[in-house]
């Protein structure tokens, strides 16, 4: 049975498709948004994060230091705070000794098999709220014939399924898909080409064109929108996303989630060894983001706010 890399599945979301769902991550992302809330999905392969603050400290331990073949762990004052990327492996023996979390893996294999029976335990709640199954990342569209079988089968089983993409991808990878989709939420970040690849590395043309292609074959869609203060929470951007909706999308968007940026993700950041770099930026006031929903409504477009977070990660 095919297998593939899932760096998480969480259950009873509300978020991210009709009703109550459980959601299952698969590891892999073309793009490098800047505001990007899950760095751990970015690389298709599993991998080492260190979270320092939680380390007990070599003198009580110590035992990842002695299983790692590489020398691959940082030191400071007797504690390990990160990772070596020219000698880590990824090897993952570290995590398996770690007693504390402090060193984790971010992603394993799993088969289909392994995941859709995870998926089915949640069917009860499925059945009573309208709920079901979505499929997300980083971007399945990555681990393409992984979410092919993870569709198929739960439909097999009766599930009720969404595919969440930014759909940077050849169409073929999109359309054998389509038939196992009952609603695909789809990521508009920014209309204007060149600062969509200021932001996230690649600009839009293909990510347009696909959704046009998903439209007319009568896909159900959300359009999901990130509000990122001085990025993409200008009036012009709201505008003229609206308008590609209304002229190109028409009646298969089903609605349209603008979603207020936060900075939760910094910790797995520090953990991965990554530079976060929007750590001067406000959050957007839920004020801003409401006016932004008003402004696409009077465009005659279901717009909503996505989940609005006020707590900072310390």
């Amino acid at each position: 049975m095919k297998k593939g890399v899932v760096f998480d599945i969480q259950r009873f979301t509300i978020h991210d498709g009709p009703g109550i769902r459980t959601e299952v991550f698969l590891k892999g992302c073309p793009l490098r948004c800047l505001w990007c809330s899950n760095p751990e999905s970015i690389n298709p392969r599993p991998e080492l994060g260190v979270f320092k603050n939680r380390c007990i400290g070599l003198d009580k331990c110590g035992k990842c230091v002695n299983v790692c073949p590489y020398s691959a762990l940082i030191v400071s004052e007797d504690k390990v705070v990160g990772k070596d990327k020219s000698r880590c492996m990824e090897c993952l023996k570290c995590v398996e000794v770690c007693p504390s979390n402090g060193l984790v893996a971010f992603g394993r294999v799993m088969t289909v098999k392994d995941v859709v029976d995870e998926l089915e335990r949640d069917k009860p709640f499925y059945e009573k709220s309208g709920g079901g199954v979505t499929v997300s990342g980083g971007d399945p569209l990555v681990q393409d014939e992984f979410a092919l079988e993870i569709l198929k089968e739960c439909k097999k089983r009766g599930l009720h399924t969404c595919l969440e993409t930014e759909g940077y991808a050849g169409w073929s990878k999109i359309e054998k898909l389509l038939p196992y989709v009952d609603i695909m939420l789809y990521d508009i970040k920014c209309m204007n080409s060149s600062k969509h690849k200021e932001y996230t590395g690649v600009g839009n043309g293909l990510i347009l064109e696909n959704v046009k292609k998903i439209a007319s074959r009568n896909m159900p869609l959300v359009i999901r929108i990130p509000i990122v203060p001085g990025y993409t929470d200008s009036i012009e951007n709201v505008d003229e996303t609206s308008k590609f909706i209304r002229d190109q999308l028409g009646h298969t968007v089903k609605q349209v989630q603008l979603l207020p940026y936060h900075a939760l993700a910094r910790r797995k950041y520090e953990a991965l060894g990554l530079e976060y770099g929007l750590m001067s930026i406000e959050y957007p006031t839920k004020e801003h983001v409401m006016g932004l929903v008003e402004r696409m409504r009077s465009s005659r477009l279901p717009a909503v706010m996505g989940a609005y977070s006020e707590i900072e990660e310390k």
